[in-house]
């Protein structure tokens, strides 16, 4: 049985960093595009940032502007999103995600999904 499991979320004031990890079990990792997305209250749920299996390829949504950083670390079965710069807007449950069969950053193409960890960002 596959689980993704995120953590690293909290509370930080505007302008702070969090990184976010997400360790993966049940699955062979390294065969598997992984993601990061996140769902605001109110709002639709929407691709931060994506992976390939090997790492060499990234994605990143606009309304990141180089702010985050994903990578994967492929012995460890982990992914990671670094995030600075943060600001309210940023506040949102972040949740990892994994596919198999090509690079798609589309939250309706991934497999697997884990059940999040909570960023809030004070102002």
């Amino acid at each position: 049985q596959v689980h993704l499991v995120e953590s690293g979320g909290g509370s930080v004031q505007s302008g702070g960093s969090l990184r976010l990890s997400c360790v993966a079990s049940g699955l062979t990792f390294v065969d598997y595009v992984m993601g990061w997305f996140r769902k605001a209250p109110g709002k639709e749920r929407e691709a931060v940032s994506c992976i390939s299996e090997s790492g060499l390829d990234r994605y990143y949504e606009a309304f990141v502007k180089g702010r985050f950083t994903i990578s994967r670390d492929n012995t460890k079965n982990t992914l990671y999103l670094q995030m600075d710069s943060l600001s309210p807007e940023d506040t949102a449950m972040y949740y990892c995600a994994a596919r198999r069969g090509g690079f798609s950053c589309r939250d309706y193409d991934m497999d697997f999904w884990g059940k999040g960890t909570l960023v809030t960002i004070s102002s």
